[in-house]
């Protein structure tokens, strides 16, 4: 069921800073999000949506194995995940079946699913979205029972990286959640494990027991770039990246706000980012038209611009030795992300706004260099010129947000552009 260039299972790099494929190569988080993909819509439209993505270069989806509210618990088909809804060891072949379909269907396309195996739900006090009153109720030995299930049918799924909570933190169901996670382990024995907490809350302090956390996400809505670096900085090193903050349609997000936290993302360090769009991540009506949303376009030049150079060798730049002037505001909106390549022949930058900078270009390797200007908002790229060694002063050559991309001009590496 998969295509030639399937890259998996993925595994962590040796320095542990990011992913990497079954083939040795990075693989960078090029994400969206798909939480009600099995519940929602038909086998049709799931099929629609995964080749629409895949023609983006999407390279990975969130997906809720099993729905609670949003639009579920049942399938199109009209399947519940349990043959007791109740009852979290009964669970349904006929509905698991479907579930089975969608995750082949999303590794013939080139995608890892980050798999929430029980979604536990925002608190609130409906508490309601997802399944924490289903896991207390039904304690350690049921959840376990459902995690072997689960482990036993997915052990060969090697696109699955099992995502852990769903919008919370464990709270009173930890045990219940180390039993699923237990029993998952009993069988799967090579896939990557993640969670999801409560917004602003650091994923390693929330769901660091047990040394089964092999990668950490920044949730956030708060200052997108200063949690990012926190998450980077943290020690022991683990690959992180951006799992949510604002979703496209939702929060007031402008076009920029969706782009800047994902440029962000990769310049401070994480191995790659999600985006999210309602309608699309429940497939409530209007989501066939989102799929050609503003930030779809965008994402598809945020992949362009960050494949064209060893993203993955990017060091931020948070002493701000390289780039000293028109950095903006550290606790704001403005803020002006910068990396090098560990060589320092590579520097990329990206600025939610137009402004003059300074370039501390002798901080970079090369006897001369050279660069381009990138719009994020169209793909393109323009020359800056040729640079000695020096301070240089630079400008856009525009209004709203640009990338910027400088190289060792004796790399002669091609623009980069969509």
């Amino acid at each position: 069921m998969t295509q030639p260039h399937d890259p998996f299972p993925l595994a962590v790099s040796a320095n542990r800073r990011y992913l990497v494929g079954a083939n040795g190569q990075p693989f960078l988080i090029h994400g969206d999000t798909a939480w009600s993909i099995i519940t929602a819509i038909t086998p049709d439209e799931a099929e629609q949506y995964l080749a629409n993505r895949a023609a983006k270069g999407i390279n990975a989806i969130i997906v809720n194995l099993i729905e609670h509210k949003f639009n579920g618990p049942l399938t199109q088909a009209g399947e519940h995940p349990f043959t007791d809804p109740q009852d979290l060891s009964t669970p349904n072949d006929k509905y698991f079946e479907y579930a089975d379909w969608v995750l082949k269907r999303a590794a013939y396309y080139g995608m890892a699913v980050f798999l929430c195996p029980m979604y536990l739900g925002y608190k609130h006090p409906a508490d309601d979205d997802g399944w924490y009153r289903e896991a207390r109720h039904g304690g350690m030995n049921k959840c376990w029972k459902y995690g072997r299930y689960l482990g036993k049918r997915y052990a060969g799924y090697d696109n699955i990286v099992w995502m852990m909570g769903g919008d919370r933190n464990p709270d009173g169901a930890v045990d219940e959640v180390n039993s699923l996670l237990t029993g998952i382990k009993e069988f799967d024995k090579h896939a990557l494990f993640v969670a999801h907490a409560h917004p602003e809350e650091p994923t390693w302090e929330k769901y660091g027991w047990g040394g089964w956390l092999d990668l950490n996400s920044t949730y956030t809505y708060m200052i997108v770039h200063k949690k990012l670096l926190m998450d980077y900085n943290h020690k022991p090193v683990m690959p992180t990246f951006l799992m949510e903050s604002s979703y496209e349609g939702e929060h007031n997000a402008s076009p920029v706000q969706i782009r800047r936290q994902a440029y962000w993302a990769i310049l401070c360090g994480a191995t790659g980012q999600f985006v999210g769009n309602n309608p699309i991540w429940l497939f409530n009506p209007g989501w066939k038209e989102a799929l050609e949303s503003t930030g779809a376009r965008d994402m598809v030049h945020l992949k362009a611009f960050f494949i064209s150079r060893p993203w993955y060798n990017l060091i931020p730049d948070q002493k701000h030795e390289i780039i000293t002037g028109g950095l903006g505001e550290y606790n704001g909106m403005d803020y002006l992300a910068a990396a090098a390549t560990a060589d320092r022949k590579t520097l990329m930058a990206y600025l939610p706004s137009s402004r003059a900078i300074t370039v501390d270009l002798g901080k970079l390797s090369g006897a001369r260099l050279r660069g381009w200007w990138f719009n994020p908002r169209s793909g393109e790229s323009q020359p800056t010129g040729e640079f000695l060694p020096g301070v240089q002063q630079m400008l856009p050559p525009g209004e709203g947000d640009w990338g910027l991309v400088i190289d060792d001009k004796e790399l002669n590496l091609a623009p980069p552009e969509k």
